[in-house]
Order: structure tokens, then C-alpha cells, then sequence
């Protein structure tokens, strides 16, 4: 299960690098392109390693398109020359443009505001509102407008002033005056969750909800499933801090998760083991020491950013 789980990474990394390889290429790549493209690659040494790899590839196989290139990454070498040899033909006739244009996230490498993976931004805008951006979060903002688009990850807003300010999503809009609101944007679903104030909240699909303070409204599909109370303390993260109150340990490795670069694995024996506790976002690696003291929980770091909880051997 574990190889699996790391070939499926590896995988996702060499994707990762040939979209932003087809993007520099494309000749349409900004300044902030590139700025984004060297926080992809400091985050984690496997980034930089899939891209120094696929750099290479493009310089002994010019006419080979990125696409081919990241799916050679995780090849034994005959087995890469052979398809290089078979597909080089049909590489020349791709064009960057295309490839550029085929399931790349432009649109959240070239936001207004973006964070890293374990990042995360407070802002007070011009009219007292205050913006805290979450960790692997990206972003448009219009203040003047008075509209934020969240393009994926997590914000949460503090309205001031009365003139309604809006939230775009993909799967809806929320539209609140004075207030309080987060909202995280995950794959094909969408949380909004009201602190203070009431929201307007209209999925994609024009179904209509208002919400009150300690409602949470999950969007999927465009359409409103569920509403639900939540725990204040869920929102720790502004304050860089991790909650948990008497919550599973597989949900709270799968929160921590988020925070940290690399890999993060557990053996599924550990996921009904109960957690409670203030954890400082600031240094997780810290936070899986205080588990292992206070848990049956070994931490096992080939490197830090490869990392896997075992339970803990009983000794005899």
C-alpha cells in the first residue's frame, strides 16, 4: 500500500513539472509565473529534482512535448528509450501552445495572492476588512470591488463596512455585509462556514440559502447537500493553531497533512486512536513529536519530508 502511495506522489510531482515546463515554454509565462514556478520547486527536494529531470530530457529530446517527458520520469531507462523512440515523430507536431493549454491550473498560478504549502497571510485591506489566506490557498481580489474569487485552498474574512462583499467560488457565491466568513474550496466541494453576521449564500445551480452564525454549508456538484453546526475551533489555523477535541487521530493526521510538504503516511491501525490538544502550526514536526510522547505512536523520518506513524511496539 505504502510503494503505491509513493509512486502515485511520484507521479503527481512529474506531472507537476512538465504543466509548468509546457507553461514556461509557452511563451505567455509573467514574471510572476516564474516567481511561482521557484516556490513549486523550493517547497519540497522532490520538486526540484523532477524538475532538473524533465530539464534534462527536454535538452537531449528538443522535439519531445513535456507531457511525454513527465511520463518517462518513473521509467527504467530501456523502457524509456523505447517509447522516446517510438513517440519523437509525434512530438514534433505538438505545439508548446497546445500542450500549454491542456489541464494546466493557470488560473491559480497566476492569482493576485497565492500561499505555499504550511503558509499562511493576514491581511487588512483598505477598508478594515481582514483577510487570512490558509495554507496551499491562491486567489483574486477586487477591494475596490469589494469581490475575492477563491480559486482553491481556504480564506476566511472579516467585513467591514456595509456594502455587501462577495465570495466567488466554482461551486457558488456568498454575499455578506458586515461579518464574518470562511470558505474552503476543496476538489469538487465547497464549505461555508458563518461566524458572525448573516450570508446570502447561492450555489452554482441558483439554489438559495441564508445562513446564521454557526452554520456550515457544504456545496458539491454546484447544489447545496448539507447544513450543518460546527466547531469554532476548527478555525484555529488564523491564529496558526491545529485543534482537536477528543477527534480521531487518522482525521487529525489528515488535517496536519495539509501543513506539510512531502509525504505524510500512516499505518490505518492508528486512525481510531483519540487526540486532544492545542498544536502550534509553526512547527509541525514538532506537533508529530508531542503525538508520539502522548500517543502508542512511533514517527519513522526517512527524510523530513518523508514521513510515516507505525504504532508503537509493546516490549515484552
Amino acid at each position: 500500500m505504502l510503494n503505491r502511495e509513493v509512486s502515485e506522489d511520484s507521479r503527481r510531482v512529474a506531472r507537476a513539472a512538465a504543466r509548468w515546463l509546457a507553461l514556461i515554454e509557452s511563451g505567455e509565462a509573467s514574471e510572476r509565473d516564474h516567481l511561482a514556478l521557484q516556490r513549486w520547486r523550493d517547497v519540497h527536494a522532490s520538486h526540484e529534482r523532477a524538475w532538473q529531470k524533465i530539464q534534462a530530457l527536454r535538452s537531449r529530446f528538443a522535439g519531445l512535448p513535456p507531457e511525454l517527458a513527465m511520463a518517462s520520469l518513473d521509467r527504467p531507462d530501456q523502457g524509456r528509450r523505447r517509447m522516446l523512440k517510438g513517440m519523437l515523430g509525434f512530438a514534433a507536431l505538438a505545439p508548446a501552445a497546445w500542450l500549454a493549454s491542456r489541464e494546466l491550473p493557470i488560473d491559480a498560478w497566476r492569482a493576485d495572492l497565492a500561499t505555499r504549502v504550511g503558509e499562511r497571510q493576514r491581511l487588512t485591506l483598505a477598508d478594515g476588512s481582514v483577510l487570512d489566506i490558509n495554507t496551499d490557498s491562491a486567489l483574486n481580489l477586487d477591494a475596490g470591488a469589494r469581490r475575492l474569487t477563491l480559486l482553491q485552498g481556504e480564506v476566511a474574512l472579516k467585513v467591514a463596512g456595509s456594502t455587501p462583499f462577495v465570495i466567488e467560488t466554482s461551486q457558488g457565491r456568498a454575499t455578506l455585509g458586515t461579518g464574518e466568513v470562511c470558505v474552503h474550496q476543496q476538489g469538487d466541494s465547497c464549505q461555508f462556514s458563518v461566524l458572525a453576521g448573516s450570508v446570502q449564500l447561492q450555489a452554482s445551480t441558483d439554489d438559495t440559502q441564508v445562513l446564521q452564525p454557526g452554520q456550515r454549508v457544504t456545496l458539491r456538484a454546484g447544489r447545496i447537500q448539507s447544513t450543518q453546526t460546527f466547531d469554532t475551533g476548527a478555525l484555529g489555523w488564523r491564529d496558526g493553531v491545529l485543534m482537536a477535541n477528543d477527534q480521531p487521530l487518522g482525521d487529525f493526521l489528515r488535517e496536519l497533512d495539509r501543513y506539510r510538504p512531502g509525504i505524510l503516511r500512516w499505518s490505518p491501525a492508528l486512525e481510531s486512536l483519540r487526540v486532544t490538544g492545542s498544536f502550534r502550526l509553526a512547527d509541525t514536526d514538532q506537533i508529530l513529536d508531542l503525538l508520539a510522547a502522548s500517543l502508542p505512536v512511533e514517527v519513522h523520518k526517512r527524510t523530513r519530508y518523508w514521513v510515516t506513524l507505525v504504532p508503537r511496539e509493546k516490549i515484552a
